[in-house]
C-alpha cells in the first residue's frame, strides 16, 4: 500500500467497506488506523443521516456507536423550527440564548443554535467538548460557546436564558445519565422562557405530560421514514396546560388541540360512534372496491388521535382496534399511506381464489388479525413485494377480512 498520512488515507478510502479496509490496512505505517476508520465510518453514516455535515470538509466524527445514536438532520432541523417559532413570539430582546445541557455530539445544538443570537453547549466529557468546539467552527456557527461542565452545576450558576434544551436519555461514557428528568423543577423553568426535552418515543406521552403537569404546553411526536424517533415536550411557566399535540412524519404534519378539538371514538361492534359533541349513531360501515384506504403514520399511531383523524379528514375507522381508515372520496393530506381498494375477501377459500387471481406476490400488513404477516403469507402462498398490498384486519362486527389494495 502506498505510503500516505492519515488524512490522505481517509479521503482515498472514504467510500470503502470499513471492515474490509480494517483488514487490508492492518499494520500500515504513518496512519492512525483506528482514528481513520472512525472518520470513514462516521462520514458514511453522516452521508445518510447528516448530509450537511457530510458535505462540510473538516468535520471530525466520534466512534461509530455515537454516530448511530445521534439525531438525524431531519429531526434536528424540526427541533430548530419549533424553537424559532417559540422565540419569535417573545418580546424582542438584545439577544436570544439557547443552552443545551446534554451536548453530546452536538447535532441538535448545531441546528438549533443558528436560530439564536448565542448558543451554549454544555458537556462534561472533555473529548466531546473538543470535538464539538472543532465542528462548530468548521460549520461556521460563530455564536456557539462550548462549556465543559456538569449540567446540574452549570444550571446552578446560569442566569436567565431564552431556551434550555436537554436529552435526559443520553448517557456518558460510564453509562450515567447526563441530565435527569427530575432536574426539570420549577427552578429550571424559572431560568428559561422555554424548556424543550427530547425523550424516548417508547414513553407513554399521556403519563409523561401528567407527571410534569400544566407547564407542558406542546407535545411533538417526531417520526422519520415511518419510524418513530423521538418525543419532544415543550414546557414553560407561561403555559397553563397542553394545547398542542403535533404528529410529524417526514413532510407530513398533523396538529390538534386536545382541549378544544372534538374526539370521536368508535364504541360499538357495529361501528356506531359517539363523540364529544353528542352526534348520536352512525350507519354501519360497508367496505367496497374503489374506496380509499389509509394506514396512519407512526406518529399518529403513537398519539392515538384516531377520532380526530376521522373528524379532520372525513374518513372512518374500519373498527376500533384496526387503526385503518376508509373513505369514499380521497382524503387529501391524510397523515399516512393511501391506497385504493381493489377487492375484499373473507378467509373463505373460494373467495380468496377469486380475489387473489393472478397475484403471485404482495406486501402484507396485519392489524387486529389472528395471524402474523408471515404466517398469512405462507397460508396464501404469496411471495413478498410487488405492487399489490393486502391489509388483513377485523371489522367492527368481528369478521376477518383481507383488503386487496394498490397504492394511490
Amino acid at each position: 500500500m502506498k505510503t500516505m498520512n492519515t488524512e490522505e488515507f481517509i479521503m482515498l478510502h472514504r467510500n470503502d467497506d470499513v471492515r474490509a479496509l480494517a483488514l487490508k490496512a492492518a499494520g500500515a505505517k504513518d496512519i492512525d488506523l483506528g482514528y481513520a476508520l472512525d472518520q470513514i465510518a462516521g462520514w458514511q453514516t453522516a452521508r445518510r443521516k447528516l448530509p450537511q455535515w457530510a458535505a462540510t470538509e473538516g468535520i471530525k466524527y466520534p466512534p461509530h456507536l455515537s454516530m448511530e445514536q445521534c439525531s438525524s438532520e431531519q429531526t434536528a432541523t424540526y427541533k430548530a423550527d419549533v424553537a424559532q417559532r417559540l422565540i419569535s413570539g417573545l418580546p424582542r430582546e438584545a439577544e436570544s440564548v439557547l443552552v443545551d445541557l446534554t451536548g453530546g455530539l452536538g447535532v441538535d445544538f448545531s441546528y438549533m443554535a443558528r436560530r439564536f443570537s448565542r448558543g451554549v453547549y454544555v458537556e462534561r466529557q472533555s473529548h466531546l467538548c473538543e470535538l464539538s468546539r472543532h465542528n462548530m467552527g468548521v460549520l461556521g456557527i460563530s455564536q456557539a460557546e462550548v462549556v465543559c461542565a456538569d449540567s446540574e452545576q452549570f444550571m446552578g450558576q446560569m442566569g436567565h436564558v431564552t431556551m434550555i434544551f436537554a436529552d435526559p436519555a443520553r448517557r456518558d461514557s460510564h453509562g450515567g445519565r447526563t441530565f435527569a428528568v427530575a432536574d426539570c423543577t420549577p427552578d429550571v423553568l424559572a431560568k428559561a422562557d422555554f424548556v424543550m426535552l427530547k425523550l424516548s418515543p417508547m414513553l407513554d406521552w399521556h403519563k409523561t405530560v401528567a407527571d410534569f403537569g400544566s407547564c407542558v404546553g406542546e407535545v411533538h411526536i417526531v417520526s422519520a421514514g415511518n419510524e418513530c424517533k423521538e418525543l419532544l415536550l415543550v414546557m414553560s411557566a407561561r403555559f397553563d396546560g397542553l394545547t398542542c399535540v403535533t404528529c410529524v412524519n417526514d413532510g407530513s404534519i398533523f396538529s390538534y388541540n386536545p382541549q378544544t378539538d372534538i374526539q370521536r371514538n368508535i364504541t360499538d361492534e357495529d361501528g356506531t360512534g359517539d363523540d364529544a359533541g353528542g352526534n348520536g349513531s352512525r350507519a354501519p360501515l360497508s367496505l367496497q372496491p374503489g374506496m380509499s384506504l389509509y394506514e396512519p403514520n407512526p406518529s399518529v399511531m403513537k398519539a392515538g388521535c384516531f377520532g380526530r383523524i376521522e373528524a379532520a379528514f372525513g374518513a372512518r375507522q374500519i373498527s376500533r382496534d384496526s387503526h385503518l381508515f376508509v373513505s369514499e372520496q380521497r382524503a387529501v393530506g391524510f397523515p399516512g399511506r393511501a391506497f385504493v381498494i381493489k377487492a375484499i375477501s373473507s378467509m373463505n377459500r373460494k373467495e380468496l381464489k377469486k380475489a387473489l387471481g393472478g397475484i403471485g406476490k404482495a406486501n402484507i400488513t396485519t392489524r387486529n388479525f389472528p395471524m402474523k404477516a408471515e404466517e398469512l403469507r405462507k397460508r396464501l402462498k404469496l411471495g413478498d413485494g410487488g405492487d399489490c398490498y393486502i391489509m388483513a384486519t377485523t371489522t367492527a362486527d368481528g369478521s376477518h377480512v383481507l383488503i386487496i389494495c394498490a397504492k394511490e
